[in-house]
């Protein structure tokens, strides 16, 4: 069993930061490869980045490919999104989530384990 929260959410301006932090419970965090989604008002919950279990391989959407960095420190259970030159389209609840598969990180349904959401809202 593996229990999530978020934190670091809040309100940016367009082209500024945010860095977000998931903190894990659960002496297996390591062994699972971690994701970040977000879902706007209206729209399905999509996939923003992933990366495994011991930080070889990280995995991007194309909408953040270059501004967005995911990070883990497994000592720490903690997983990071650091997310740079936010744009108003970037706005959502943004998620992490957990998962014990090793493939296709991309799709909602293959993560085990869920964090409450954190608001990041930016500002045009």
């Amino acid at each position: 069993q593996v229990q999530l929260v978020e934190s670091g959410g809040g309100l940016v301006q367009a082209g500024g930061s945010l860095r977000l932090s998931c903190a894990a419970s659960g002496r297996a965090f390591s062994t699972y490869a971690m994701g970040w989604f977000r879902q706007a008002p209206g729209k399905e919950r999509e996939f923003v980045t992933a990366i495994t279990w011991t930080a070889g391989n990280t995995y991007y959407a194309d909408s953040v490919k270059g501004r967005f960095t995911i990070s883990r420190d497994n000592a720490k259970n903690t997983v990071d999104l650091q997310m740079n030159s936010l744009k108003p389209e970037d706005t959502a609840v943004y998620y992490c989530a957990a998962t014990k598969k090793y493939y296709a990180f991309e799709y909602v349904g293959h993560y085990d384990y869920w964090g409450q959401g954190t608001q990041v809202t930016v500002s045009s």
